[in-house]
């Protein structure tokens, strides 16, 4: 308040200013809203960092109210600079907030947020990117992509991390960017700090939940840290963890140990595994260990097994799960004391926890028998947490422990809650199923409740006492009649249903009183619930059967009263029934077997839990507490039926062996110093050398060898006999048998893996007819492993950081891998020379795809020399759009236009619709996009009434439709053509393609080089206009810039106008340098002028440099055209 007051003796108001949030009326029509905005306007303007902070609250306060303050969005994004912390925070909520309802406002302030990502504060830099990926605005993918690629090598953790919460956000947006994001994950798991690790795991879970080969070299360091990780990310891991080890180990109950604890085998263990093991037990003692848990297994449950004692539920109930689903039977116990400890927390916890029990209880129920008093019901418990009590002790109950439930069972049904009374008698019911023994002291207590004054027990009663009987029925008969008598009472119907079935389908040990009660049912039969109705006709049906004397004139009365009832099932099972039981002439064969037909012998109906069948969903889960798959829910893998190869994980041991090493010195570990020595100095070098940083730690889950160094020289190492000490430093209790096994299969291994890079080569040789879509795949991954190299021998040269080498080893792809293992020489080499070597290898294995791809039949061979005539201007526009992404990379001679699928034909139902920017003005509108819409009607009938419906445009965007076209003949085309003003964004225009039968929702998304227009410029004119953009508004952050390393078709300068120039729709400028070539164009809706500069190198190297106000547009310009130059 003291902000507030000096601002207002600054202006000379009065410091009582009214509080507008406390106003009754400040959200009507009538309030003053537009004076407090130029009031909170002029704060912001202020010099005082304490007004702003005052007038950031406000309007934070404003939006807490539900206030709209989009207004006021200018005024404060001009405070994103200021230097105040708090006031920044506060700015960047309030961005948050409506960055995606104002689209257009939040992406003018991007070159803000830009600037943030570089702020010497963490928090600045964290809350900077975490704005950023608010903004739900697909333009903005690629600027977002860049952040989080860099946030992901920041210093601080707390970036990282934000990094980390970014990339679901990311994917959710734009899912083709898996790819990029999967290399972003893969080298935030490799993180050492405990901050990091939760949230890169939540992301792994929501982007790639599958790809669990990028968590073998991190799994032991993931159990390691485990301890020290934030609650809920001890959560997540634990759950991801859970289903690594049921796909690596294998099930440690299969052959149960001898060490097992006898006494509980009888709650859990059936008569059959026991016996088993009683054979096994010889051949079990002879080998003194019938099951050898991996020591990751156990290193896994001794490293959660603290995390019992968490003062979080959400912990223990994950650690509670893993060890239900991967512990050996004598351990699990230990979570029984945990979870009865989580019963005394609150209702809600107490839900979820008792959900789980319940499940638990049904396999396991000895582990929860000492506890068993814990689970009585209080009066003070809610209904709903009663019921799940009740289901835990029926569980729990048996011959020893029946006598005692049963006193708390009596004393429940007294209870003023009438549904948790129900349920009581219902666990009754059950005890008396599942005990033999009590069957008959609970029939005898069920039917003295008949007699109670509530209803609802009386009838809950019946129901139980019916299926009861089911399973001895000669020997109850009294209890039959004792229920016939109380049909006038009961007014439930259920309970009424229940008694007629009884009666009906044991009328002859009551034959003298069956056919009263049809009597007096036949009498009220019209008001009768529908339930009652049907059985009353099948009592009428049975006692016909049995006893036609007395019955045949009030069954057929009975029959005629429900063939003229509302209910059709009614009416159906009457007419059913009296061609069945009544015989006639047109009766047919049926009617013979009538007797056998309703009077047939009916199993006794089990009273099973409903908890039976939960435990194939992951305890702790949601879809196990809703008992339905829940989105985005992951199946609990069944465990392998042989162990997968172990070493896939001991490329973590070994760095995390170095760490320990330079921190701490253990004397354990001075009796094998030598051989570590030797070990640490072969894995140092592809760690952190600059030679050989392209082949580190990461490039063993992207090209899934199993060798578990990652490295070219761990891998020649483990060739020459070392292959298992890894493994050895980590598990020294294994004995030295184990160690040779593994060491003989490591090598049988690496003899594969090296055999293995030499498949794609020859294959790629022999593919030329190959589908298109591999070609593409092909095509993309050359693409890839060009530019990867490239950034490389730049940063290289440049003499970038270690973080920036390890960061270009994640970009690397699978192929490129293969081809440096086939030619890595075994010998230790200068380091400059191994790095040239691994470039040309890389560039051989992108030619070699680039040949593989150019036969390819969908377009014409590249020809350079003869591609550019002397007009220049004539000759470009006719190129074509070429986009790795959306097109092959061969470029299509001028006139030759590239077409998209719109419609493909069997989707349409024989309509074809392809489309292609002309790159000709759409003369209704110069705004706009001119796009070209062939359609081919493959039917043998006419198309008619082809026409645009229902366009949904993203804000600003407009469409003008081509007119209708009335008649397409069979097997004929036409081509149309439809402007699209696209308002300078990649976002897809969506609309219904309709006919005179059919629409079809389709949507039409240009590349970033059709939303330009050609601009011929002077050279002077381009230098001039390139000098306004830098010297403009936002200074310098007008201009990208990027190095790249040429592909080797760009040979020449009629190439590289070639690419450009198909990539978007520029033109040529003239220039008087030989290595510079010059590009202008403008934007197609706003008109911005996009000029680039291509200035080439010696050595293969050039810079490209892009000038544009709309940094979006500049920012996917540069990837489109480094892609292309790249090739």
């Amino acid at each position: 308040m003291s902000a507030s007051s000096a601002f207002s003796d600054e202006k000379g108001g009065s410091a009582s200013e009214p509080e507008y949030g406390h106003d009754p009326a400040s959200g009507g029509i009538f309030s003053s809203d537009y004076k407090r905005h130029d009031d909170l306007k002029e704060m912001l303007d202020s010099n005082k960092d304490s007004l702003k902070l005052e007038a950031m609250k406000r309007i934070v306060a404003m939006i807490a109210r539900g206030k709209n303050a989009s207004d006021l969005f200018p005024a404060v994004v001009k405070n994103v600079a200021c230097k105040n912390i708090e006031v920044k925070k506060l700015v960047y909520v309030y961005l948050v907030r409506y960055a995606e309802e104002q689209q257009d406002l939040a992406l003018l302030s991007i070159s803000t947020f830009q600037r943030g990502l570089k702020d010497p504060n963490q928090l600045i830099r964290a809350s900077a990117l975490r704005v950023l990926s608010s903004i739900r605005v697909t333009i903005i993918v690629p600027i977002m992509m860049l952040a989080i690629k860099e946030a992901a090598s920041d210093m601080s953790p707390y970036v990282r991390k934000t990094a980390a919460h970014a990339i679901p956000k990311l994917h959710s947006l734009d899912p083709e960017q898996k790819d990029q994001l999967i290399e972003v994950i893969e080298k935030l798991l490799a993180d050492k700090t405990t901050l990091v690790a939760g949230s890169v795991v939540m992301a792994f879970e929501e982007v790639c939940p599958d790809r669990i080969d990028l968590i073998h070299k991190n799994y032991r360091k993931l159990c390691n840290l485990l301890i020290d990780v934030e609650e809920w990310g001890q959560v997540v891991i634990i759950n991801m963890l859970t289903r690594y080890a049921r796909t690596q180990f294998l099930n440690p109950n299969i052959n149960e140990s001898l060490l097992e604890e006898s006494s509980e085998k009888a709650f859990y263990a059936s008569d059959d595994e026991e016996d088993e093991d009683k054979k096994a037990e010889p051949a079990a003692l002879a080998k003194r260990k019938p099951y050898v848990m991996d020591p990751d297994h156990r290193l896994l449950l001794r490293n959660t097994k603290p995390l019992l004692q968490s003062r979080n539920a959400a912990v223990v109930m994950a650690v509670a799960q893993l060890y239900f689903h991967l512990a050996p039977k004598a351990e699990v116990g230990i979570i029984a004391k945990a979870l009865v400890r989580l019963m005394r927390s609150h209702s809600e916890v107490q839900y979820v926890v008792l959900q789980n029990v319940a499940t638990m209880t049904i396999k396991r129920r000895g582990m929860f028998e000492p506890y068993l008093k814990s689970f009585y019901i209080r009066s003070t418990d809610p209904t709903q947490i009663k019921i799940l009590k009740l289901e835990v002790l029926t569980n729990l109950a048996n011959e020893t422990n029946i006598s005692t439930i049963l006193r708390e069972f009596q004393t429940y049904i007294k209870s003023m809650d009438k549904d948790f009374v129900a349920a009581s008698i219902q666990a009754i019911g059950r005890c008396a199923t599942n005990i033999g023994e009590v069957r008959d002291t609970c029939l005898n207590g069920l039917v003295q409740l008949l007699s109670n004054r509530d209803e609802l027990v009386v009838a809950e009663s019946v129901v139980v006492i019916k299926k009861l009987l089911q399973m001895q029925p000669e020997q109850h008969s009294d209890i039959i009649k004792h229920m016939a008598k109380l049909i006038d009472n009961i007014q439930v119907p259920m309970a009424r249903a229940s008694i007629l079935w009884l009666i009906g389908e044991y009328c002859e040990h009551v034959p003298k009183i069956a056919p009263d009660v049809l009597r007096k049912m036949a009498k009220t039969f019209t008001n009768e619930e529908d339930i009652v109705k049907l059985q009353i006709i099948n009592l009428a049906a049975k006692l016909y059967l049995t006893n036609s004397k007395q019955t045949k004139l009030l069954t057929q009365y009975v029959l005629n009263l429900a063939k003229y009832d509302q209910n059709y099932d009614i009416r159906d099972r009457a007419r059913f029934i009296r061609q069945l039981i009544v015989p006639t002439d047109k009766s047919g064969a049926l009617s013979k077997y009538a007797k056998k037909l309703f009077l047939a012998l009916k199993p006794a109906p089990v009273l099973e839990s409903p908890f039976k069948d939960r435990d194939h969903f992951q305890l702790g889960s949601l879809s196990h507490l809703l008992n339905a798959k829940a989105g985005g829910y992951q199946e609990l893998p069944d465990w392998p039926e042989s162990a997968p190869d172990p070493s896939v994980r001991n490329v973590e041991v070994i760095r995390l062996l170095e760490r320990v090493t330079t921190l701490t010195s253990i004397p354990d570990w001075s009796k094998c110093t030598s051989r570590k020595d030797r070990k640490e100095k072969k894995v140092e070098k592809p760690f952190y050398s600059d030679s050989e940083g392209e082949s580190g730690p990461t490039e063993s889950a992207d090209s899934e060898s199993d060798s578990g160094s990652g490295s070219e020289s761990a891998s020649a190492s483990d060739d020459s006999g070392s292959g298992s000490e890894s493994e050895d430093s980590g598990e020294e209790s294994e004995s030295e048998e184990e160690e040779e096994d593994e060491e003989v299969e490591k090598k049988k291994r690496k003899k594969l893996d090296k055999t293995k890079p030499k498949k794609p080569v020859e294959e790629s040789a022999e593919s030329d007819q190959s589908s298109g879509a591999e070609d593409r795949k092909r095509v993309r991954k050359a693409v890839k492993n060009q530019k990867s190299a490239s950034e490389s021998e730049s940063e290289s040269e440049s003499s970038e950081s270690e973080d920036e080498s390890e960061e270009e080893s994640e970009e690397e792809s699978e192929s490129d891998t293969d081809v440096r293992k086939k030619k890595a020489p075994v010998s230790k080499q200068p380091p400059k020379q191994s790095k040239k070597e691994s470039k040309k290898e890389t560039q051989e294995m992108s030619l070699l795809d680039l040949d593989d791809f150019e036969p390819s039949p969908a377009s014409a061979p590249v020809t350079p020399v003869n591609f550019l005539s002397s007009s220049l201007v004539s000759d470009l526009e006719g190129l074509s759009l070429t986009d790795t992404i959306l097109a092959p990379t061969t470029i299509a001679p001028s006139g030759l236009i590239k077409m998209y699928e719109l419609l493909h034909r069997i989707k349409g139902e024989g309509l074809g619709v392809e489309y292609c920017f002309s790159r000709q003005p759409f003369s209704p509108d110069p705004n706009m996009v001119a796009v070209q819409i062939q359609f081919t009607n493959s039917t043998n009938a006419e198309t008619k009434n082809l026409h645009i419906e229902d366009p949904r445009l993203q804000y600003g965007m407009r469409i003008r439709e081509f007119a209708e076209i009335d008649v397409l003949a069979a097997g004929e085309s036409v081509t149309v053509v439809m402007g699209i003003d696209f308002c300078d964004s990649t976002q897809a225009a969506n609309f219904q393609l309709c006919t005179h039968t059919r629409k079809f929702f389709v949507s039409i998304q240009p590349p970033v080089g059709e939303l330009m227009t050609a601009a011929f410029l002077t050279e002077n004119d381009f230098k001039k206009e390139q000098e306004n953009l830098l010297n403009g508004k936002l200074m310098g952050m007008n201009e990208i810039s990027e190095k790249l390393t040429l592909g080797d078709k760009c040979v020449n300068e009629h190439v590289i106008v070639e690419r450009v120039t198909a990539t978007a729709n520029l033109s040529r400028v003239p220039c008087g340098s030989d290595k510079e070539c010059r590009f202008a164009g403008k934007t197609v809706s706003s008109g911005c002028l996009v000029l680039v500069t291509v200035t080439t190198k010696d050595g293969g190297g050039a810079q490209l440099t892009v000038n544009c106000e709309k940094m979006v547009i500049g920012t996917m310009l540069v990837k489109d055209i480094l892609q292309a130059l790249s090739q």
